[in-house]
């Protein structure tokens, strides 16, 4: 067999293509090198190039003395079966808790960032799922981050709304009236009978009822995650979705393929799970990539995982000027991103050196609210090497 990323092992291909660009100069040069020497597919060459040619298009290097920030609230109202992020459902005390002992991280942070004169570029709110959060908490979040960070003049602004069912009007306009210009929803699947095994306890017209509230209330850069390879489906339920998904006609679509890690449920009950099929083919594959373009979107980042149905990659397509530059700047590592939460890992980039260096919170919440004193002390050191940074 002839693997279709042939000998590369790495998530960021990309990454790859680009250092390869940089050294040659010519496009033609990094097809050739990744063909010939890693004996990479040519449907897989050409995806890569194309993507880099976007990046580059819409984004050099990062400005001078400029950092993105990821902050990450760990919590979702069911885990799903595929799930093996640092997500939890914890009591509301145990939220709150939590919540106070990001303050001061996100506090100490943004303090420190303006001490040293750097810009934020990007700012990034993930999970788990942050709308996961009740409307005050939300607000009050958002709150802290614009009175610590500052917010104005910053490029790029995304909370993840994730799941539909996690979020309302009121939990919208909060972020809206923010300044949040780029959200997510994310079905996985517009198939019921999936989204009922793998536990996301919301349905597909939810999923429609948010888009259109989202669009209604003036937002112009959503995207939607799917994933493929999800147990039980096939290439006509990949067909389906994509369908209903152009319907709705979101700014960007980030196409997952399925990867079962250590911390799954889907892993960990592996006897429980073994009479599902899961399949993923090249098929599905060529066919959500035939669906994007149809849609105007092209790829603009893409990284691969372990244990991947097929072994294929994540791709994620955008409408022009709607790609998400966060994701790509974590994903190439381009730039520095300062992350504050539990299960957070804050990396600094020393462009000259074409290295970098990580800083990693504790996953479990528990131990993030007892040892913040400790993240915080493990981020100064880390930060002292932002001083005279470019």
């Amino acid at each position: 067999k002839r693997p279709r990323w042939g000998t590369l092992t790495g998530i960021r291909p990309v990454k790859l293509a680009g250092e390869i660009y940089d050294s040659c100069g010519s496009m033609e040069d990094v097809e050739n090198i990744l063909s010939d020497r890693y004996l990479v597919d040519e449907s897989k060459v050409r995806l890569t190039v194309e993507t880099l040619r976007y990046q580059r298009q819409i984004i050099g290097r990062p400005p001078e003395k400029s950092v993105s920030v990821y902050i990450g609230i760990p919590f979702c109202p069911t885990r799903c079966l595929y799930c093996s992020f640092t997500s939890n459902q914890v009591s509301d005390d145990e939220v709150e808790l939590y919540l106070e002992a990001l303050y001061r991280e996100i506090d100490y942070c943004g303090e420190n960032l303006r001490r040293r004169g750097l810009s934020i570029e990007s700012m990034y709110i993930g999970g788990g799922t942050p709308t996961s959060l009740d409307e005050s908490q939300l607000e009050k979040l958002l709150d802290r981050i614009e009175a610590s960070f500052g917010l104005k003049g910053i490029g790029e602004f995304t909370v993840e709304a994730g799941r539909p069912d996690t979020f309302t009007e009121k939990k919208l306009k909060i972020i809206k009236e923010t300044g949040a210009g780029r959200i997510s929803i994310n079905p996985q699947t517009m198939k019921q009978s999936t989204l009922d095994l793998i536990g996301r306890r919301h349905t597909v017209e939810m999923v429609k009822e948010k888009y259109r509230l989202a669009r209604k209330l003036g937002f112009d850069n959503i995207n939607m995650d799917l994933i493929i390879g999800l147990p039980e489906e096939d290439i006509n339920d990949v067909r389906a979705t994509m369908e209903e998904i152009k319907e709705l006609a979101p700014d960007s679509v980030t196409v997952h393929s399925l990867a079962i890690k250590r911390a799954a449920r889907l892993n960990i009950f592996k006897e429980r799970y073994a009479d599902l099929k899961i399949e993923n083919t090249q098929e599905m594959i060529d066919l959500t990539a035939e669906y994007a373009r149809s849609m105007g979107l092209v790829p603009y980042y893409l990284y691969r995982q372990k244990n991947m149905a097929g072994n294929f990659e994540n791709v994620g397509y955008a409408a022009p000027d709607k790609a998400c530059i966060y994701n790509i700047l974590i994903m190439e590592e381009k730039q520095t991103i300062v992350a504050c939460g539990a299960g957070t890992t804050t990396k600094v980039v020393f462009p000259a050196e074409n290295r970098l260096e990580r800083v990693e919170n504790v996953k479990d919440v528990d131990q993030y609210i007892a040892r913040i004193d400790e993240m915080i002390g493990r981020k100064e050191k880390m930060l002292e090497k932002l001083d005279g940074l470019s």
